[in-house]
């Protein structure tokens, strides 16, 4: 945890580096010489009874006051019991009902232990952490100390190990919770596009523009220098309904101009010049919204991510999917006559 604590604070972005054991404890140590306890005929168990009766007392009865039950404790008075250096004066019976001193059966030593033990999962864990500097993000500063941290992992013996918690852990803990969802989700989303669409194929079509959103996703983290931590994913799933939720209106429309009689290719066309303007309107509104957010240290990954994705994949979706619908289901120009 040491070596751990030097490299966090050898970092720029690290300060207030610090462990969560602090100083040890002093206490006192008995060393039971078990060849004289057992002549004399005393018990390492009698001899912690005595003890812990004599310092910390015991109960022998209660007192009532009125409404109230006062615990009564014998144990030694004061001077004895304060005095460190007198516990090896304290006197315990033999198995012949004399009383000896502790110090004829053992030695008092003084040390120091750890008085409080962290344990996460059951195991002993000792915490090093420290204030994240500057504007850069925690998952990012942890993934930098991975890499700085890898000979010290490579040198622990077995039964240690270094675990990566914060941000990063709290990410995972809501991806493995968002992961167990998402197959009901596309269950459903299948499910709603082909009760609206009435169709495989267009369903197929508007679930392909879903990707486009992975484009200015990657595009706005990478030019904003933002890690894509789990805020940012669920920003990214958020897109995947409003981009298809784009090309579900241009199908619709297109739908919609074939059926009253318009040629495919012009109503392609036409369905696409039409629901440019609203499109872009509504893309525009969810983008400006954001705007505020993307300042934020918490939300502002969330924000970029849509930000980017809803703008570029919106542009995208305006001009793929009325060429992957002729494509699809084979379009073609009307000959001109002459």
């Amino acid at each position: 945890a040491g070596d751990v604590a030097d490299v966090m604070r050898a970092s720029d972005h690290m300060r207030l580096v610090h462990l969560d054991w602090n100083e040890k404890s002093k206490v006192i140590r008995l060393e039971i010489d078990q060849n004289k306890a057992r002549l004399i005929g005393v018990a390492s168990a009698d001899l912690s009874v005595v003890l812990n009766s004599a310092l910390n007392g015991f109960s022998i009865t209660e007192y009532r006051e009125r409404d109230k039950l006062i615990e009564v404790l014998a144990r030694t008075d004061d001077v004895q019991r304060r005095s460190l250096a007198d516990v090896a004066d304290v006197s315990i019976p033999t198995a012949n009902g004399k009383w000896i001193p502790i110090s004829q059966v053992a030695t008092v030593k003084y040390e120091q232990e750890d008085g409080l033990i962290w344990r996460r999962g059951r195991l002993p864990t000792i915490t090093v952490q420290g204030d994240v500097v500057g504007r850069i993000q925690a998952p990012e500063v942890s993934q930098q100390l991975e890499r700085l941290l890898a000979p010290i992992k490579a040198g622990l013996p077995p039964g240690y190990d270094i675990e990566t918690g914060g941000a990063i852990e709290e990410s995972a803990r809501g991806q493995g919770s968002v992961n167990a969802v998402v197959p009901i989700m596309l269950i459903t989303v299948i499910t709603l596009l082909m009760i609206h669409l009435q169709s495989m194929q267009k369903t197929i079509l508007v679930l392909l523009t879903a990707p486009l959103a992975i484009i200015g996703v990657t595009l706005f983290l990478l030019v904003g220098q933002v890690p894509f931590g789990f805020v940012a994913m669920l920003g990214f799933i958020a897109l995947f309904g409003m981009i298809m939720r784009n090309a579900i209106i241009l199908v619709d429309q297109i739908e919609q101009d074939i059926g009253e009689g318009h040629p495919p290719w012009t109503a392609v066309i036409d369905a696409t010049v039409r629901r440019f303007r609203p499109i872009m309107l509504t893309a525009a509104a969810a983008i400006l919204a954001m705007i505020p957010l993307s300042r934020s240290n918490f939300w502002g990954p969330m924000a970029v991510a849509i930000m980017g994705g809803l703008l570029v994949a919106t542009v995208l979706t305006l001009l793929f999917l009325p060429a992957l619908y002729a494509a699809w289901f084979r379009v073609r120009k009307p000959a001109v006559t002459p």
